[in-house]
């Protein structure tokens, strides 16, 4: 009995490898990808600028990593008791400006490096409202809580977002011609916005990546939205608040991008990578007992084994800690 509708994904003509570098950035949905990537053990630079939720935000960063941009004192403001960039989130916040800086230009500069090598640039859009600085007309990527009066807001049209990433990409194959992008729509819902324009920011995000992907031959779509809205399409895969797709939900798009995204001849690397992850988390009653220092031993072996065939593997953490 089929209980669902079937979702084809196409899968990627040159799919994902261990040898791969990745960087991905855009919405929360992001982390979620990321989290789950270098878990196992692949070459990850997740969000290089924290969450970012519209394409311009988007696009400016990326723009800032081939130009090397680097912030200064003035691209800062104080609010709420500490300093924040209206280009980052707000984990780069600080009471301290100069550590506030400090941190935003080293993630800028490890983002600039790792651009001109990544072997995928994962895309993740999550709204297509923008807003704008009232005083001065600056695109913001994070508000931080600010008042709204501060302020003004507008749903982008799809040429601007088409226009600000195709330029981004066009600069990213001048830097980087081997890289290949997957874009992606976040499944959370930005209902603060209205549940009507939610849906009409979506389909305007939808549109754009679409042509994109119609117009640049190394760029492609994985359909998480719809795996989420259209093949799940049931609260009980939503967190509390109905907004945010839950563990379940992402366990499930995680498949389907294995499936279509990752080379099939890694997937049982993956799978010993899981067990020596699950089996360091596991936190023993009677740490002295010859019974546990066995298993610490097998599994120093098997770390062992497994960086005898796949030594581009980082397992350095755990080799240390079973190795002790």
């Amino acid at each position: 009995m089929q209980l669902t509708l079937q979702l084809d994904i196409r899968p990627l003509p040159v799919p994902i490898t261990y040898t791969d570098s990745i960087l991905l950035t855009g919405s929360c949905f992001t982390e979620h990808m990321a989290d789950r990537l270098s878990g196992y053990k692949f070459r990850t630079l997740s969000n290089p600028n924290g969450i970012l939720f519209n394409p311009l935000s988007v696009a400016d960063s990326l723009d800032s990593y081939i130009e090397r941009r680097t912030y200064a004192p003035e691209d800062l403001f104080y609010l709420n008791e500490v300093w924040n960039s209206w280009h980052h989130h707000s984990r780069y916040s600080n009471i301290d400006p100069n550590v506030a800086l400090d941190a935003i230009n080293q993630s800028q500069e490890e983002a600039a490096d790792f651009i001109l090598e990544a072997d995928w640039i994962i895309i993740t859009l999550g709204t297509a409202f923008q807003y704008y600085l009232k005083e001065t007309g600056l695109p913001v990527s994070n508000n931080h809580r600010a008042p709204a009066q501060w302020f003004n807001k507008r749903l982008l049209e799809i040429n601007e977002i088409e226009a600000a990433l195709a330029n981004t990409i066009q600069r990213i194959y001048e830097v980087n011609p081997g890289a290949r992008i997957i874009f992606t729509i976040s499944p959370v819902r930005h209902v603060r916005e209205g549940v009507i324009e939610n849906n009409r920011s979506k389909a305007r995000l939808i549109e754009a990546v679409h042509t994109l992907c119609s117009n640049f031959a190394h760029a492609t779509y994985f359909p998480a939205y719809e795996l989420l809205i259209d093949i799940l399409r049931d609260y009980r895969y939503y967190d509390i608040d109905f907004v945010h797709p839950n563990y379940l939900a992402t366990s499930y798009i995680w498949e389907q991008f294995v499936a279509a995204c990752i080379n099939p001849g890694i997937q049982d690397v993956m799978q010993e990578v899981l067990d020596i992850i699950t089996a360091r988390m596991h936190r023993p009653r009677f740490p002295q007992t010859e019974a546990h220092r066995k298993f610490k031993a097998d599994y120093a072996a098997r770390i062992n084994n497994l960086l005898g065939r796949h030594p581009f593997l980082d397992l350095r953490e755990e080799l240390k800690y079973f190795s002790e």
